[in-house]
C-alpha cells in the first residue's frame, strides 16, 4: 500500500499520485513541487492536459513560482501532454516515457541534481487513451531506480473511474494530499503551500472553532504573511468569523493576513470588525 504524505515531505526517487476533486488545490500542490525543484536547481518538466503550458505557466505565477525565468533559462519546460516529443512517433504514454527517460540521462550527463516529472493525467481518461495509462505507469516506474527522478502523477476524480484511480494508487510507491486540518462533506480546512496560508471551502460555523484555530495558529507559526483562501466558502457565521479577525489582532505589525472570500462573506468580516484590524485585508471575489 502507497505511504500517504504532503508535498514537502517527497524525495528523490520518489513516484507519488495525486487524486483529486479540487483543481485549484491540486494546482497549489503541483506549484509547491514545481518551486521546491527550482529551488533545489532541478530539471523541471511539466505535463499538462486540463490548461495549456501557457495557462498552466501562469497558474503558477499566480502561486508566486518564477516560472517565466525557469522557462526561459531552460530549467522548467511545460508540454502539452499530447505533444510530448520524442525521437520516434509513438503513442501519447511512449513519447512521454522517453521524453522523460532522455531527460534523466542528460540531466544526470551535466551534473544537474535530480529531475522532477509533473503529469496532468487528464489526457489517458478518454476511451482511446485508457489502455495506454498501463503502459506509462509501468513503463514509468524502472525509471525511478537511482533515485534522480522525482513525479507526481496527477489524477482527477471526475475524470476516472474508482478502478482506474485503485490502479493509480497501486502503481505508485505515495500518495500526495494536502494537510487537513477538517475534511468532511460540508467543510474542508487545509493548508495551502503557495501562496502560504489555509484553503477553507464549504459551510463554517461555531462547531468548527478547533480545527479553525489549528490551521490558523499552524499558519501563524510557519508563515510570515499568511493568505487566507475563502474563495470557496459558501457560508461563515459571526463566531466563526470573530476567531479568524482576532488570530490577525495577534499578528506583529509587519505582517499582514490578507483573506480572499466571496462578497456575502466578506460583510460578515466587516461586521464583526475586520476594518480595525491594520493586519487584515479583505479581497472581495466575485
Amino acid at each position: 500500500m502507497a505511504d500517504a504524505v504532503t508535498v514537502d515531505e517527497l524525495h528523490p526517487g520518489d513516484h507519488a499520485c495525486l487524486t483529486f476533486t479540487d483543481p485549484d488545490e491540486r494546482l497549489d500542490l503541483v506549484a509547491e513541487f514545481v518551486a521546491d525543484g527550482l529551488h533545489r536547481g532541478q530539471r523541471v518538466i511539466c505535463f499538462t492536459d486540463s490548461l495549456t503550458p501557457d495557462e498552466l505557466a501562469a497558474e503558477l505565477a499566480m502561486r508566486e513560482v518564477a516560472a517565466v525565468a525557469a522557462i526561459d533559462r531552460g530549467q522548467l519546460t511545460l508540454y502539452a501532454s499530447h505533444d510530448a516529443p520524442a525521437a520516434e512517433g509513438g503513442a501519447t504514454a511512449e513519447r512521454m516515457v522517453a521524453l522523460i527517460a532522455a531527460e534523466r540521462h542528460r540531466a544526470a550527463r551535466r551534473g544537474v541534481p535530480g529531475l522532477r516529472v509533473s503529469a496532468d493525467m487528464c489526457w489517458a481518461g478518454r476511451p482511446v487513451a485508457i489502455d495506454q495509462l498501463v503502459t506509462f505507469e509501468r513503463q514509468a516506474a524502472s525509471l525511478f531506480t537511482d533515485g534522480r527522478l522525482t513525479a507526481i502523477c496527477q489524477y482527477d476524480r471526475e475524470t476516472f473511474d474508482s478502478v482506474t484511480l485503485a490502479f493509480a494508487a497501486d502503481a505508485h510507491h505515495k500518495t500526495i494530499a494536502a494537510l487537513a486540518y477538517h475534511d468532511t462533506p460540508l467543510l474542508r480546512i487545509c493548508r495551502q503551500h503557495r501562496p502560504p496560508g489555509v484553503r477553507i471551502a464549504g459551510e463554517m460555523d461555531y462547531t468548527h472553532l478547533e480545527p479553525l484555530r489549528q490551521a490558523l495558529t499552524e499558519a501563524l507559526r510557519l508563515d510570515d504573511n499568511i493568505h487566507l483562501n475563502l474563495t470557496k466558502l459558501r457560508f461563515i457565521d459571526v463566531t466563526a468569523a470573530t476567531a479568524v479577525v482576532q488570530a490577525a489582532l495577534t499578528m506583529p505589525a509587519q505582517r499582514r493576513m490578507v483573506v480572499s472570500c466571496p462578497g456575502p462573506v466578506a460583510a460578515v468580516f466587516e461586521a464583526v470588525g475586520a476594518g480595525q484590524a491594520a493586519q487584515m485585508s479583505l479581497q472581495r471575489q466575485s
